[in-house]
């Protein structure tokens, strides 16, 4: 059985790396960090009220569900969602987190979009923005324009 999680384990990692530069959501705000280190990546936090706030259910329906944001944020970004659910389960380390980071980042309302750097510090905050993944990531891109990751 150790073997076997010896296997597993290097398995696993490898997935949530491929993962994470595939443009795939990550939970994991250290893991998240590290990507960005490694990458050069600006991390893109969504702190989200997924089965509960209107506004972030709209964002993730007109922008982070489209190709053109898939795209663009596989070229630009690491994606990390930190989510605040009333309904949806959640473990408790997640949940532990994610309440730890709305209060160091000081979190008002959803959603909040926070860009970060390797170290965690703040380059940038969004929030909701009609006209879609074109419009949303071309307002991105001129605000994280010479910005230090």
């Amino acid at each position: 059985m150790k073997a076997l999680r010896f296997l597993i384990a290097p398995v696993l990692a490898a997935g949530l790396a491929v993962s994470a530069f595939a443009g795939e959501w990550m939970t994991d705000y250290g893991a998240a960090l590290a990507m960005s280190k490694k990458t050069g990546k600006p991390i893109l936090a969504d702190f989200t009220g997924s089965d509960w706030c209107g506004w972030c259910i709209r964002l993730k329906k007109e922008v982070f569900t489209k190709p053109d944001f898939a795209a663009w944020a596989k070229k630009n970004v690491i994606l990390l969602e930190l989510d605040y659910p009333r309904r949806t389960p959640q473990s408790a380390a997640i949940k532990n987190q994610n309440e730890g980071l709305a209060a160091k980042y000081k979190i008002q309302g959803y959603p909040t979009i926070l860009f970060l750097g390797s170290k965690g510090q703040v380059l940038w905050q969004y929030g909701y923005d009609e006209g879609g993944p074109k419009v949303w990531t071309s307002k991105v891109d001129k605000m994280l324009k010479g910005k230090k990751v």
